[in-house]
């Protein structure tokens, strides 16, 4: 799932911590859900929740369709602007990969969000069913249930569920520290490898004097030599050559 480039939602920041909007995106989402509610109701009917969804993600008919009933827990044919804020957050975290993170900072709405059946427990199916928003892979789940189904109904409850985010947010971290210690020791290799370089070019230059600019110097010394007092002289000198050397 990907958002379209050029939408509406493509501009909004999702803060990376807490996963959550800044008061200035909230207000600016607020008009676009008031320009979305033609019929000035407050709410969005599956219909205008298709037409946005369909322009600013790559989602399909079924897909949309599927959202739309997760959020309508009522059953009103409807959502508010609370469901809809839910759903903008989700998907800027999908879109910058911060899923983990976010099923992490809102365990209990995520919970909420699967357990469809009001039963206070979670199956694999509906995982299955809504992975595509929380890019859950099949392994991932396999070792979900495996790991953290303590009473083995293959249904989560809610602490273990709250387990099983704790511990995939370890991981997460775990995984970003690696990474940002490879990308500094890839930077010092590089900085290391760029001075050597420039100490090697300039090794080159210095030894890079060949017999004619050695000439050049040497006669034009003598040519100004009788004209400069000895100090002038001494300094034209060290000029030249340095003017070689560039």
């Amino acid at each position: 799932m990907k958002l379209k480039q050029g939408s509406f939602l493509w501009y909004l920041y999702l803060d990376q911590l807490y996963c959550l909007l800044s008061v200035r995106n909230v207000k600016a989402l607020l008009e676009y859900f008031h320009l979305l509610d033609v019929h000035r109701n407050n709410t969005l009917n599956d219909v205008l929740f298709y037409h946005f969804l369909h322009h600013v993600t790559n989602l399909n008919r079924r897909q949309i369709m599927t959202v739309f009933n997760m959020l309508d827990w009522n059953a009103l044919g409807e959502i508010g602007f609370d469901q809809f804020y839910m759903l903008v957050c989700i998907l800027l975290a999908h879109q910058n990969h911060l899923e983990q993170q976010f099923i992490f900072r809102h365990s209990r709405p995520v919970f909420e969000l699967l357990d469809l059946g009001g039963e206070l427990k979670i199956g694999v199916e509906n995982f299955h069913r809504y992975k595509f928003l929380f890019n859950i892979k099949k392994k991932e789940l396999q070792e979900l249930y495996h790991d953290f189904d303590i009473t083995g109904d293959r249904r989560l409850t809610y602490k273990e569920f709250k387990l099983f985010t704790i511990f995939t947010m370890d991981k997460y971290q775990e995984r970003q520290k690696a990474e940002k210690e490879k990308e500094n020791k890839e930077k010092a290799l590089l900085k290391k490898k760029t001075l050597h370089e420039v100490n090697v070019s300039q090794k080159k230059i210095l030894l890079g004097i060949n017999e004619s600019q050695k000439t050049y110097v040497i006669v034009t010394v003598n040519m100004f030599k009788n004209k400069l007092k000895k100090p002038n002289w001494v300094i034209f000198t060290r000029t030249l050559l340095y003017d070689g050397l560039k």
